[in-house]
């Protein structure tokens, strides 16, 4: 079941019927080969672009290969839009088997959504996917291959990163100095404070097997956009390898992030992470337990 901070009317998704079903739990046994949470906050203008392309590239590849079995969980996060309805009209198109739609009561931040819907996914790998469709969808293919480069994987757990720091050079010719500062800033507070060795952890497209994911998400704290960097210091800490992979991306319109309030914030929970484990305010969890 889904963990107990959260409401009841979290707890179901409507099926292709209409009714309403209990969602499963990461801790039972995977029943799909690959589940894709996109974590949703207004985004009933992009949410369709993504779930498109999305969409074709998996149903292709289930043509192509009987075997190969998908979920989408679109996780709407206390939207004021019609998230939502766009969203169940994929979930009536496809049938609920294939997409999901997880509608929570309030805004929890990016970081609390991407966990609340890979808590209850059924997939034996676990896709993170921008609703806004900024990676390209088959870009898939390259962070599978990134996952396989590190087997055999140590106590089945490893995590692939799609990355952009191969389009830095590009990204700061177009970027104000401000904005480049603020930039170098943080990627500087993510190396000394937590995650050294990747050097995008922002990218918001990353696969992770099953095992990754639940060890990692039981112990996550932070529900804002620092949270890419605190899964990957769990994943640091618990020894999970993690392979950094280069992915196609374009910036889309509508971005929620305000940069200045946005990096300020971030660089706040950077501090407020190292220093909640440092004090032992915050543990890792050993076990496989979700809190």
């Amino acid at each position: 079941a889904l963990p107990i901070y959260c409401k009841e009317e979290e707890r179901l998704f409507e099926n292709s019927s209409g009714n309403k079903e209990a969602f499963p739990s990461i801790h039972d046994p995977a029943s799909k080969e690959l589940t894709v949470v996109v974590p949703s906050y207004n985004e009933e203008e992009r949410l369709p672009l993504m779930m498109d392309e999305a969409l074709e590239y998996l149903e292709k590849r289930q043509a192509q290969m009987s075997s190969f079995t998908y979920e989408v969980i679109v996780v709407d996060d206390g939207s004021k839009d019609q998230t939502s309805k766009v969203a169940v009209r994929y979930c009536k198109q496809y049938g609920s088997d294939k997409v999901r739609v997880l509608t929570l009561v309030e805004n929890r931040g990016k970081g609390g959504a991407v966990r609340m819907g890979v808590l209850c996914s059924r997939g034996e790998q676990i896709l993170m996917a921008d609703a806004d469709g900024a990676t390209k969808f088959s870009d898939l293919d390259k962070v599978e291959t990134g996952l396989r480069t590190l087997k055999p994987w140590p106590d089945q757990m490893a995590i692939a990163c799609g990355s952009r720091a191969h389009l830095e050079k590009t990204s700061i010719a177009e970027r104000s100095v401000f904005r480049t500062f603020l930039m170098y800033g943080f990627h500087f507070l993510v190396w000394f404070l937590c995650v050294r060795g990747v050097r995008d952890t922002q990218c918001g497209f990353k696969l992770l097997t099953r095992k990754a994911a639940l060890r990692t998400f039981s112990s996550l704290h932070i529900d804002r956009w620092a949270f890419d960097v605190e899964l990957l210091y769990i994943a640091q800490c618990l020894k999970i390898p993690i392979a950094e992979v280069a992915v196609n991306w374009t910036e889309i319109e509508g971005s929620k992030l305000v940069p200045f309030w946005s990096w300020l914030q971030m660089g706040r929970d950077l501090l407020f992470l190292r220093l909640r484990y440092m004090t032992g305010a915050w543990r890792i969890e050993t076990s496989e337990k979700t809190k």
